[in-house]
């Protein structure tokens, strides 16, 4: 079993996920008119989308390249005291820095810095609230936003995958820069650590990496929005459908945290997953990681059809054939 990890609470949550796409309009229409996201703004080649009950102006950042992938990956800090505090220890940390940004029509000031495998990654304190006016404003005053109807419309986003060659060098990343533990990992007969969730507060985790099958560097297997139900999942299931919508796999039920799963292509290749963990909580301050053994995933998940081989080699953007 291994040790348990401590985390800093120096950063609060999983804030926004900045995806590219080479297939702006097509993608842009599948975020809103379809997965059910909202637009706050548009500038330039980004648009600011935010699901119904996010309480940030956004937290999908879907932005105009000639490629696909992750732009970069921003988490908000707890206080001003403690974003100084975690920029301090990244500066002191020996991986790479890319240094102070003014941000964006989301956010203020951002530190920036990055994994050894490519993902770039930012933190913030000063952040722009969502403010619901006229028919978005909600019944209820402690949602952030009115319940829309449109396409899956998920409630908040949940976490994102991310793949690396070396996930042990990217644990070391996480819980040095990040203040994150770990919660559940992958333990592979050979010693290699194969994948390990992350998180930096009491949720089961805000992010996950899993080992790189695909032949690529620094890639990005997919961004999940959650909802309240299964059910939304399956009716998610049926609007996919009807849509003409890529479903990669699911609706399954992971082993590893428990999460109830649909995974789908939006129009670019990117993986999108709506997914539903229950009310599971990590709250006890000396948790010791859950180790799943090589035989463990063998057995496929915990219920459904056995996991596809594109789950394990698709990533974005691809890789040259």
């Amino acid at each position: 079993m291994s040790a348990p990890t401590n985390p800093s609470f120096d950063i609060v949550h999983l804030g926004h996920v900045e995806m590219l796409t080479d297939k702006f309009d097509e993608s842009l229409d599948f975020f809103t008119r379809v997965y059910g996201l909202k637009v706050s703004a548009r500038e330039g080649d980004s648009a600011y989308l935010r699901a119904w009950d996010d309480y940030e102006f956004c937290t999908l950042k879907l932005t105009r390249s000639e490629t696909t992938g992750v732009g970069h990956i921003g988490y908000r800090a707890a206080s001003p005291e403690a974003l100084e505090r975690r920029v301090k220890a990244i500066e002191e940390s020996g991986f790479k820095v890319i240094g102070w940004e003014e941000g964006d029509l989301s956010h203020g000031r951002a530190f920036r810095f990055a994994d050894p495998f490519g993902h770039l990654f930012e933190i913030y304190y000063e952040t722009r609230w969502y403010e619901a006016t006229g028919e978005d404003r909600p019944a209820l005053k402690n949602n952030a936003s009115r319940y829309h109807h449109t396409g899956a419309a998920p409630r908040r986003l949940d976490h994102l995958n991310l793949l690396s060659e070396d996930v042990t060098e990217f644990r070391r990343f996480m819980e040095v820069c990040l203040g994150a533990r770990v919660t559940e990992m992958i333990q592979l007969d050979n010693g290699r650590i194969g994948g390990c969730w992350f998180t930096v507060n009491n949720k089961g985790y805000d992010l996950a990496c899993t080992e790189e099958h695909g032949g690529g560097t620094g890639r990005f297997h997919h961004v999940t929005y959650a909802t309240d139900t299964r059910e939304d999942i399956l009716r998610a299931a049926d609007i996919f459908l009807e849509n003409g919508v890529h479903i990669e796999t699911g609706p399954h039920k992971h082993a590893i945290q428990n999460t109830f799963f649909l995974y789908v292509w939006e129009p670019a290749g990117n993986r999108v997953e709506l997914a539903n963990a229950g009310a599971r909580l990590i709250l006890a301050p000396d948790w010791k990681p859950v180790v799943w053994t090589e035989a463990d995933r063998k057995k496929g998940q915990a219920w459904g059809l056995k996991t596809i081989e594109s789950f394990h080699t698709h990533g974005t953007p691809p890789t040259r054939s």
